[in-house]
């Protein structure tokens, strides 16, 4: 039986996190930021967390 490869796609865009959370990145953030307030814009570099239910499947295509 093969190993099973990463997914790249998955592994580039997100991160798990030590509790086994899935991190990735806010949509649209280098796009209009002069519109943006200071703390807006901070707020979005932090990332935002996967649902549930996508968390799994990233966990299982990132850890293979």
């Amino acid at each position: 039986m093969p190993k099973k490869k990463t997914h790249k796609g998955i592994a580039k865009r997100f991160k798990v996190t030590r509790k086994g959370k899935v991190l990735g990145a806010t949509s649209g953030y280098h796009h209009k930021l002069v519109k943006r307030s200071a703390a807006h814009k901070r707020q979005a570099r932090r990332g935002v967390q996967v649902p549930e239910t996508l968390a799994k499947e990233y966990i299982k295509l990132i850890s293979s």
